[in-house]
């Protein structure tokens, strides 16, 4: 497909791409934010398009599903026949792939790309095009292998075929035809960041550190916020360390130079604990943190930077693991040295990490907090991410705030949690338990994940997960552990149910924030 754009020339020069008819009063606004591709595919029969993403993706890509009820959200879903982009983006991103046979896919390819891999953001815009017309979208089983084997592993595409039908001539003659043609497609130069502006006026910064029997790690992190380029506000400290445990006297609001709120949590759990400080919080912006973590002086700056660079709701910091524990801010100048010589993209980010984040305070009120109903399991901190998303919110990644992740072998909320592993009468029974203690059956994998799928994602994607979870427990490693993992795949079987029966107790009961 040769795409015959027309062009526009923005107020502040620079050169967008389009097909269609767009509205350009619209489209000039739009250049002025993060986004780098914009359509409005959604009302021209795209929407949720390429189902057979979920062989791949499961329920571990945030953008498997396209978001309802919002006029702006980001979406691969891309009409090739409406849809605009920057110049610079479609340049450096090489356009369409024309080993595809439909134009459709090529255009999915296109997009699914730019998000996933190469730094661009391509968002729908729901008045953007008025053409509501809908397209016929039918791709065939050579561009659907295709597409698995230029974006993914060959397993993936094994996969598939045995989700698809492996008794299936088509579908062998599809993926071997691929397979002989293709190869995995290297992820190619990402879209450079934008040269960062100085800070607007004073936006006023609210951090917020939840911590558990790690006093000393937290007032090292306290010192670095003392040393940043741009200060905090307002530190708001959450403490649930037993008081058998605490020193009460280390913490001395008198020897920081911007307000400290310490408050010693007497519920359990982090979710919990991050409530209760966003609650105290007054900042333009709130910054999440972990307690064991260092951050370099302009840790705060580059983030208020970079969202005011792109018109940004929030974002996500760069999380370097230490070696060990008693790591320091030179280790981290060493570990950033790897870095050099690698491209640091911004785009949207993948992932949400608790340990280092940054989201305007509006955004975080309209949420609310975050789901108690994680407390005591994981993935408190991808389900705010996601809700962060599904309210039109936009994450990038933010490769210029970087902290350097300790990880000691004790404290921490995951204290609490680890009791999960235990059975029996030294059991500590967890939040997501309620009223249905676990006894003989510990619940795998843990029963808040499977509350995140059944919370975020479609009946379908769960029934691939369940087959993918499975398949890996049995071929996934030594293949001199597949008879005695068959043998273990009963109980695997009754633990998964059990973590399922939590999880839709967990649905039953809704969302909590307290």
């Amino acid at each position: 497909m040769s795409v015959e754009f027309k062009r526009y020339t923005t107020n502040s020069g620079e050169t967008i791409l389009y097909t269609g008819n767009p509205d350009l009063k619209l489209l000039e606004a739009l250049s002025h934010g993060d986004g780098d591709i914009w359509h409005s595919s959604f009302e021209q029969g795209y929407k949720n398009e390429f189902r057979d993403i979920v062989y791949h993706a499961v329920v571990f890509f945030w953008f498997i599903n396209d978001f309802d009820d919002l006029d702006q959200c980001i979406s691969w879903r891309l009409n090739p026949n409406n849809f605009a982009i920057r110049e610079s983006t479609w340049n450096i991103l090489g356009g369409f792939d024309e080993d595809y046979e439909n134009d459709q896919i090529k255009a999915l390819d296109f997009a699914y790309n730019a998000l996933r891999n190469r730094g661009a953001i391509p968002y729908y815009v729901t008045s953007l095009y008025t053409e509501k017309s809908k397209d016929t979208i039918l791709i065939s089983a050579k561009d659907r292998y295709t597409f698995y084997r230029k974006n993914f592993k060959m397993e993936h595409s094994f996969y598939m075929l045995y989700r698809k039908g492996f008794w299936k001539y088509k579908e062998w003659k599809s993926l071997l035809y691929a397979k002989k043609h293709f190869k995995l497609r290297p992820q190619g130069v990402s879209i450079p960041p934008r040269k960062l502006h100085p800070i607007k006026g004073n936006p006023t910064v609210s951090y917020i550190i939840p911590t558990m029997m790690r006093q000393d790690f937290t007032l090292t992190l306290l010192q670095d916020l003392v040393n940043q380029t741009y200060q905090p506000t307002q530190v708001v400290v959450v403490d649930a360390t037993p008081e058998t445990s605490r020193d009460s006297t280390l913490y001395d609001r008198s020897n920081y130079p911007f307000k400290v709120d310490f408050k010693w949590q007497t519920t359990k759990g982090s979710c919990r604990a991050r409530n209760e400080a966003i609650n105290l919080c007054t900042g333009d912006f709130i910054i999440f943190g972990d307690d064991d973590i260092r951050i370099q002086p302009n840790f705060i700056e580059n983030h208020i930077r970079i969202l005011q660079t792109y018109n940004a709701g929030g974002c996500n910091g760069l999380d370097i693991m230490a070696d060990n524990s008693n790591q320091d801010l030179a280790d981290l100048e060493r570990k950033l040295e790897d870095y050099k010589d690698k491209t640091l993209k911004v785009g949207a980010a993948l992932t949400f990490n608790n340990a280092n984040t940054c989201v305007r305070r509006e955004h975080v009120n309209n949420i609310i907090g975050n789901d108690i109903n994680y407390d005591g399991g994981y993935g408190e901190d991808s389900d705010f991410g996601i809700s962060l998303l599904k309210s039109g919110v936009t994450l990038l990644q933010n490769p210029f705030s970087v902290n350097l992740h300790l990880k000691p072998s004790s404290g921490g909320y995951r204290f609490w949690g680890s009791q999960a592993k235990i059975l029996g009468k030294k059991r500590k029974q967890q939040p997501w338990e309620l009223d249905t203690p676990v006894k003989h059956i510990r619940p795998v994998p843990s029963p808040t994940i499977m509350y995140q799928i059944h919370k975020h994602f479609t009946p379908e994607q769960f029934e691939e997960y369940k087959y993918k979870y499975f398949i890996l427990h049995l071929f996934k490693g030594s293949k001199l552990k597949f008879i005695p993992k068959l043998l273990k795949l009963p109980y695997k079987i009754l633990q998964f149910k059990r973590s399922v029966f939590y999880a839709k107790k967990l649905i039953q009961l809704g969302v909590r924030y307290k």
